[in-house]
């Protein structure tokens, strides 16, 4: 029975896993649960929620057909922000919050920047974080720069939830194709328009011709691809679904192979319909024979918070100070995280269950004290689960009709057979389970829960200097509530300590943050040595201590000094355990605060698989660069990994710059709950990037082609890509959640199951006769270590390197003595001999082997204009001289019908003669007849 019910726990697991939050499922071909969340900093306006709905229903039609019939959109909740005005149509929102939206309608991530872009810093065929639309563009207000909002939603969805890429590239809008004609990135090729400059000055547009660029053999900057109006091509809904006649995605037959889109990169050469037909979703599905019906939509408003704290008071909790931990860190979220205008209430469980408070509303410091008095003293009998969740229930139900939205914030540390019993109930209920696992026997099932209704999962074990415990609760802010509001965790840090034994250290309060600022500091033995010093030197004392629960908090109203403030605390027992906690506020409503979230690749895992760690710091929306971030990873037995993250765009990392940190997780050393936490430091090598755009962002359409003239829209507004301004120096930690690995051995094994990673940021140029090639060096295992040596190919053909790497051209690497993991490298070489037609086409790709002569997966492919000496091309044309009639890209509908009208003309010509010269041959053999 016990075997049986591991099984299903782990099947319902691997059901589960996947720490992507959208709560989007598939159901008879339609996409069910999709959430579009205005975000609060929206003026109202009801025509949002109209343009919302037709948008979706536009791209429900268009989705279908672009899918062969497979795919709509059956129903879509919208999110409407708790400060617009109630109306009776507005229901309360069950799981639906801001942290699980798929689509977010929120100003631009700068002034004037509508462009819609994906979230999206995972693999190819990985499903992206959310879409990004702004008011502008869903008013269509934005039509000719973007096209029809339903059709760019389509184009949006594809990143998320089949992880297909971009099929242009604003940074490589041209390439030099095998014709040897330079080509607008694109696919397919059947796309057609002009290459040309476009300037305006005034009511005065002139256009001209690309000038080519004498070191890349391309068009220079200021060239752009403009599509003619109105074509025939169906593909690429993934280049630019705003022309009329786009209506398919490219495929294997149509795919441009050669562009150096992202599509490409990311995907190894695949067309975007390839990706799609290789999808969960697509093998879950079959052709619909009748069209699909239109979506539904529900209109959700945020309303005031409901929380409900379930604690686990039982026999156990007495061990390990367990109990006393729990209050502290209940504490803390009564006192500091929880925001103003929620209502609480308290549940404690051992093998029944005691409602200790019903809701109360914090509107003052005097109900976040009354309700510390409700927390439990004494750790006595069994656990009952279940009975502590029902009896939340009631307490919401006391005020409320629905519990709808609610949340329950769950904690236990030991095990209930009982626990699944409830699991319907929980999901039908509409409420949101947070569980907190404390030790390694808390109760597994309960994280089905927490997943089916959306809510967060995290894991403390018994190592109180680890400080798990608060962090979980510290991590339960609001979702639906502005980041101004939210509290903030800059510091959290313990330390285990002998008698007189000092913990020092600073934490940073950047101008950002500052307001409600919150101290906390715990013990376990006796109180310490508290010294703290504001950035300009002044002892800072008031502390509230609180002997019974064994800590001690500064509250510091207002908004306090900004810099660097200075902490010593010294034990005064031996075996002392002293923890330190920092929370604040955003100082102003109108500046977002720079936040860390972190996350894993997954929330389950089963070795030898590696996991990967994310962490993302931004301010509003703008990715923040050069941080120091580091990711602590601590076992179910208390075991600690330390991994430094990097934002290089290499190993782990997919995009660099993009203020995404990223690192491979490998070393794992026992079964069972994990957990993460992330800590950031921002010094004087921290940027914020101002960046020229998203990645994944829509195709801007320059203009249009009609009548062979260009027709300009309206300059996009640009950004320089180098654009970046200081930051000053900043300080934030942040838990991201639990996770559970499985099938790692007992014990551990001589055998290397870890290849060297994936090259994927390789670089080649050339130089006459040379070929120089940079990348970023792998390790032994994944990212971690050196490998023992590099295989470089090279070949004319892409798809030949790609499905034949073993059986093209090797590069003698003899003199290449490969790095430490994370490196650059550099490596020059000459071709050898090439063959004439490939002459201006290297393709090279590298292949890396490690000590256990493990190999990694074959780099992306680099591509290198090669011109040997003495070569000529006819490819490689001198500058031309501007002119009125700047080099078109594919065929337009206008060339086409000239060459089938030509051809049609020759064929008839030539029937022509053909049968003149047959009858004279008929007529001159023919028996004459006389009369």
């Amino acid at each position: 029975m016990e075997l049986l019910r591991n099984f299903v726990f782990l099947l319902a697991l691997y059901l589960l896993q996947g720490s992507n939050t959208s709560l989007v499922q598939l159901d008879n071909n339609g996409y069910e649960g999709i959430i579009i969340a205005i975000d609060p900093a929206v003026p109202e306006d009801e025509t949002l929620i109209e343009q919302i709905k037709g948008m979706v229903t536009a791209a429900s039609t268009y989705l279908f057909e672009a899918t062969e019939k497979r795919f709509f959109f059956k129903n879509v909740s919208i999110l409407i922000p708790e400060n617009w005005k109630n109306k009776s149509q507005y229901k309360r929102p069950k799981h639906e919050s801001y942290k699980h939206a798929d689509v977010l309608v929120s100003p631009p991530t700068l002034p004037g920047r509508d462009e819609p872009y994906t979230k999206q810093f995972t693999a190819c065929e990985e499903k992206g974080e959310y879409i990004h639309f702004t008011p502008d563009f869903v008013l269509g207000k934005k039509l000719n720069e973007f096209g029809p909002s339903g059709r760019l939603f389509v184009h949006e969805w594809a990143h998320l939830r089949w992880g297909v890429f971009d099929e242009y590239n604003d940074d490589k809008p041209f390439y030099k194709a095998e014709s040897k004609k330079i080509e607008a990135t694109r696919c397919s090729r059947g796309i057609t328009g002009i290459n040309g400059v476009y300037k305006c000055q005034g009511n005065s547009c002139v256009t001209s011709r690309c000038k080519i660029d004498s070191k890349t053999k391309l068009y220079e900057k200021d060239c752009q691809f403009f599509p003619d109006k109105y074509q025939t091509e169906k593909t690429s809904i993934m280049f630019m679904q705003g022309i009329d006649s786009v209506a398919e995605f490219c495929n294997e037959k149509n795919h441009n192979r050669e562009a150096p889109s992202l599509q490409n990169k990311m995907c190894n050469f695949r067309s975007t319909w390839e990706v799609i037909s290789n999808s969960e979703d697509f093998r879950n599905t079959t052709v619909m024979v009748a069209p699909p019906p239109p979506p539904v939509f529900s209109l959700l408003k945020i309303r005031e918070r409901i929380v409900c704290l379930v604690l686990d008071k039982s026999g156990s909790m007495g061990d390990f100070n367990r109990l006393n931990r729990m209050n502290q860190a209940a504490k803390h979220f009564l006192l500091q995280t929880v925001e103003n205008g929620s209502w609480v209430g308290m549940v404690h469980f051992d093998n029944t269950a005691y409602i200790k408070s019903n809701l109360i509303q914090i509107i003052s410091s005097n109900e976040r004290r009354k309700l510390l008095e409700s927390l439990p003293t004494v750790a006595t009998g069994g656990t009952s689960i279940c009975s502590g969740i029902k009896s939340g229930f009631q307490v919401i139900e006391n005020a409320y009709s629905q519990i709808d939205g609610s949340e329950i914030v769950l904690l236990t540390d030991g095990e209930d057979s009982s626990a699944e019993t409830c699991t319907d109930e929980v999901k039908q209920s509409g409420a949101i389970i947070h569980f907190i696992a404390l030790g390694r026997n808390a109760d597994q099932a309960v994280i089905k829960m927490s997943n089916v209704t959306g809510g967060k999962h995290f894991y403390a074990t018994d190592e109180a200097q680890n400080n798990g415990l608060i962090d979980a609760f510290a991590a339960l802010a609001s979702g639906n509530t502005d980041a101004s509001q939210q509290s903030l965790q800059l510091e959290s840090k313990g330390l285990k300590l002998n008698s007189s034994g000092w913990m020092n250290g600073t934490v940073i309060i950047d101008s950002t943050v500052g307001k409600d600022t919150f101290f906390l500091i715990t013990w376990n033995q006796q109180l310490p040595v508290i010294s703290l010093l504001d950035p300009t030197g002044k002892p800072v004392g008031n502390f509230t201590v609180d002997s019974t629960s064994k800590m001690a908090y500064l509250s510091i109203p207002g908004t306090t000094k900004v810099g660097v403030w200075t902490y010593s605390l010294q034990a005064k027992a031996n075996s002392e355990t002293l923890t330190i906690t920092v929370n604040s506020r955003a100082a102003n409503s109108s500046v977002p605060p720079i936040t860390v979230n972190a996350k894993m690749n997954k929330d389950t895992n089963s070795f030898p698989s590696p996991m990967i760690v994310y962490a993302e710091i931004l301010q509003g929306y703008i990715p923040i660069l050069g941080a120091n971030v580091t990711a602590f990873i601590e076992s179910n037995n208390g075991n600690t990994e330390v991994l430094e993250l990097l934002d290089n765009g290499a190993g782990a990392d997919s995009f660099k710059n993009d203020g995404v940190y990223s690192r491979y997780f490998t070393t794992f050393k026992e079964n069972g709950r994990y957990s993460l936490k992330v800590r950031a430091h921002g010094g004087e090598n921290a940027v914020k990037r101002n960046l020229r755009h998203p990645l994944n962002r829509a195709a801007y359409i320059p203009g249009w082609v009609v009548n062979g003239t260009i027709e300009g829209n309206p300059p996009r507004p640009e950004i320089d890509e180098n654009t970046q301004t200081n930051l000053e120096s900043f300080t934030r930690t942040a838990s991201g959640g639990a996770f559970v690995v499985s099938n790692v051995p007992n014990l551990p094994s001589s055998t290397d199951v870890f290849p060297p990673s994936q090259i994927t940021d390789l670089e080649a140029t050339s130089d006459e006769d040379e070929i120089s090639l940079t990348w970023t060096a792998p390790g032994d295992n994944f990212d971690v270590g050196k490998v023992r040596k590099y295989i470089i190919r090279i070949s004319g053909s892409i798809l030949d390197l790609r499905d034949n790497f073993d059986n093209a051209l090797q590069v003698n690497t003899t003199d290449l003595l490969p790095n430490e993991a994370n490196s650059k490298e550099t490596f020059t070489f000459k071709p050898g001999n090439i063959s004439e037609e490939n002459a201006t086409h290297i393709f090279i790709a590298i292949r890396s082997v490690d000590e256990s002569n493990l190999t990694s997966q074959v780099s992306n492919i680099a591509q290198a204009l090669f011109v040997p000496q003495g070569y000529i091309s006819g490819g490689i044309h001198p500058d031309p001289s501007p002119d009125k009639n700047p080099p078109r890209s594919g065929l337009s509908i206008s060339t086409l019908v000239l060459l089938v009208v030509g051809a049609v003309i020759i064929v008839c010509v030539i029937l022509s003669i053909t049968i003149y010269v047959l009858s004279k041959k008929r007529n001159s053999s023919r028996p004459r007849t006389g009369f």
